[in-house]
């Protein structure tokens, strides 16, 4: 898993993001984080979140922020699943992390089999990047890619093994796009390079930070945290609990 450098904007900014109600959960999910960051994102140690007891004190706080985070936006390029599935799982990354790369090839594949295709799950990518420039032009390219269409052929082509540096440069870029089968290069490169790109990625880092996330892969899970490369099991068990709750409030009336 990925150490987290120097916050790059302010407390009050980054709470700002995602409004007020957010106050209420940063403890939470820093909480969260810091027990899965003695992981080292290897998945082999304790997890942050799992199955956990059927009764928890603090699910009011992880539904009100999953309701802060989920955008849950029809024809969002950067989502896989339905707009109504019942759990959402969002993902915080970087494109230098060696760790993202490991849930990209070996885990997300299962979960979109598994759950997503069944209309269980719906999967919400947030550029989170922490290293650099590389890392925001990549991160920026991706969503270049998305204007596309071509965001998740973008994101695995990158993520198919480690890249860093000189790697991820702009004409290495626009190659990869080539290969994820983004047609209008010309057009790519200029939104890579755009004001909008650039407050696009803005946007998902600083919802990152004032969630206290401090390294990647990070993952809210029906708005629990689960952070680190984590094996299957403890992807499924979170959301088979995120799947319970929405179930129960459904048949209460909730």
């Amino acid at each position: 898993m990925s150490a987290r450098p120097a916050r790059l904007s302010s407390p009050s900014r980054r709470l700002a993001a995602i409004g007020a109600v957010l106050a209420l959960v940063v403890a939470v999910v820093a909480a969260g984080i810091a027990i899965a960051k003695n992981t080292g994102g290897s998945g082999k140690d304790k997890p942050a979140a799992g199955a956990g007891p059927s009764f928890d004190p603090n699910q009011a706080t992880y539904d009100k922020l999953e309701q802060a985070t989920s955008r849950r936006k029809d024809g969002d390029p950067l989502a896989l699943g339905k707009a109504d599935a019942p759990v959402v799982l969002v993902e915080y990354a970087d494109y230098q992390c060696s760790y993202c790369g490991r849930f990209t090839r070996e885990t997300q594949p299962e979960l979109v089999k598994k759950y997503v295709d069944a209309g269980v799950l719906r999967v919400e990518f947030r550029n989170f990047p922490i290293f650099g420039k590389d890392s925001e032009r990549a991160a920026r390219a991706s969503w270049a890619a998305g204007r596309q269409g071509r965001f998740w052929q973008f994101h695995d082509e990158v993520f198919a093994k480690l890249r860093k540096g000189d790697a991820l440069a702009e004409d290495k870029l626009v190659d990869m796009a080539g290969k994820a089968g983004v047609k209008d290069l010309d057009t790519f490169r200029a939104d890579l390079s755009s004001a909008e790109s650039e407050a696009a990625v803005k946007k998902d880092q600083e919802e990152g930070y004032s969630l206290g996330v401090q390294s990647t892969p990070s993952f809210l899970v029906g708005g629990r945290p689960l952070a680190g490369a984590q094996p299957m099991k403890e992807f499924e068990a979170a959301i088979a609990q995120a799947k319970a709750v929405k179930e129960a409030a459904g048949k209460s009336g909730k």
